[in-house]
């Protein structure tokens, strides 16, 4: 096992916190167990790990994702995300078929939306025809999980955004009453509004019929009153 992932078991076991535990875990409404941790505290962890054991190359990037992204905790994954986060460096095409397979098994919004909103977003732009079909793909995925990945991974693109994918992929999530991606089209539009406000009004406009009233109250959160539909 690569330096970093042991110290980071360790430590993160020296830093459970049983009383904490528990309600995390039901909060989350998963079956994997918690340390317990906070963000700040998991996070000063990662920083005084990755000072010691800083990651050389590709392979090891990689090799401590896995590891730890297999790790029987909740905050194991985090901190897997953590490190897939923090070197940029090794956030390149090459990283995709990891990525890919950490969108394939996240389970719940607290991992997926970290993969899809930050490390796959900003892949997408590297390699629009390599990776937008992926995202074609995702949104026919069976798993909900997958499906919302392909919203989120627009997240952040502005005027590079794909309007014609954005559009579509929309449409298609457009008539499922599951919570998840009815906020996740909200979201998206919310942002990409940020960059072009006239698109999606008029985007909003025309589908008003058939977004959800979640997917609407999330597009329109920060615009202005005189844009309302």
């Amino acid at each position: 096992m690569h330096p970093l992932a042991k110290q980071l078991f360790m430590e993160m076991a020296l830093a459970r916190n049983s009383a904490k535990a528990a309600p995390m875990q039901a909060y989350m409404k998963t079956d994997q167990p918690f340390y317990g941790i906070q963000a700040k505290q998991r996070k000063s962890i990662f920083k005084q790990c990755i000072a010691e054991h800083p990651l050389l190359d590709l392979n090891e990037y990689q090799e401590v994702i896995r590891t730890l992204w297999d790790g029987e905790h909740r905050e194991d994954r985090y901190q897997a995300l953590e490190v897939a986060e923090h070197f940029k460096e090794f956030r390149n095409v090459e990283s995709w078929p990891l990525y890919e397979n950490l969108i394939l098994t996240a389970s719940h919004w607290d991992t997926l939306d970290w993969i899809a909103g930050k490390l796959v977003s900003s892949l997408v732009l590297i390699d629009p025809p390599r990776f937008e079909p992926k995202l074609i793909a995702w949104s026919h995925h069976d798993r909900m999980w997958v499906r919302r990945a392909s919203l989120l991974a627009h997240l952040h693109h502005g005027d590079d955004t794909n309007r014609d994918l954005l559009g579509d992929t929309i449409r298609l999530l457009m008539p499922e009453k599951e919570f998840f991606i009815r906020k996740a089209i909200g979201w998206v539009l919310r942002d990409f509004a940020n960059t072009d406000p006239l698109w999606v009004i008029q985007y909003a406009r025309q589908y008003e019929e058939d977004l959800s009233r979640s997917s609407r109250s999330e597009t329109l959160r920060h615009l202005d009153n005189d844009d309302e539909l």
